[in-house]
């Protein structure tokens, strides 16, 4: 082969050299680049903000928390906790007269009250037979008491169905078994008594009579 042609040879091999060597920098520049801007946008940056969630209560509504009872919402205000400003229910328990505050974005904890199916459904439970397990009372006050707490009207229905004595009075019931049942029994008082919209003797009777209970006579 003559000279001039191996070195034109030559030359287009390095032209092709150079021209793979430039196209895998650009590629590593590119892929470089996309990282970079990858990384920028996980970037988390701290903002002190409350976690929102949909608003499903207004004032004047009324709602059940499981640890006190039926509640009515007063108000919506917010209160600077740890400096961050947290929307909060306002909330009054009539039955302890006492108020409280919950954060708007822990009202997974509410309930909105029974309606008159889950009602009913609860005044059929009340009917049934009792379901006393053979276990130490130390434990079945335990699941009675988680029952009370959990904020489920049936569970509510069932402790009180199961440690109803009904009016026989030569049966023996210790007196934290007669606490639980009180428990129960004010929780369904107060929230059927809203539900029905009657008065606390009507529905004081309506649970008797499915409890196969007597009133207790009003005092002359």
């Amino acid at each position: 082969m003559p000279k001039k042609r191996k070195k034109k040879v030559k030359k287009k091999v390095k032209k092709k050299i150079k021209k793979t060597k430039l196209k895998k920098i650009q590629k590593k520049e590119t892929v470089l680049k996309l990282q970079k801007s990858s990384d920028q946008k996980t970037e988390i940056v701290k903002i002190k903000k409350q976690a929102t969630e949909k608003k499903i209560f207004k004032p004047k509504d009324y709602i059940v928390y499981p640890k006190h009872g039926v509640g009515q919402i007063l108000s919506v205000s917010t209160k600077t906790i740890g400096g961050i400003d947290v929307q909060c229910y306002d909330i009054k328990f009539e039955k302890d007269k006492a108020l409280g505050l919950l954060p708007i974005n822990k009202q997974s904890h509410l309930r909105p009250l029974s309606t008159i199916n889950q009602v009913n459904k609860s005044l059929s439970i009340l009917k049934g037979k009792p379901k006393i397990k053979r276990t130490m009372w130390s434990r079945r006050a335990q699941e009675y008491d988680q029952k009370i707490n959990s904020g489920k009207i049936y569970e509510l229905a069932e402790v009180v169905r199961d440690l109803n004595k009904g009016n026989d009075t030569l049966v023996d019931q210790s007196y934290s078994e007669r606490q639980l049942f009180e428990k129960a029994y004010e929780r369904m008082l107060s929230e059927f008594k809203i539900v029905l919209n009657v008065t606390i003797e009507d529905t004081q009777k309506k649970l008797d009579k499915a409890l196969n209970r007597t009133s207790p006579q009003p005092a002359i």
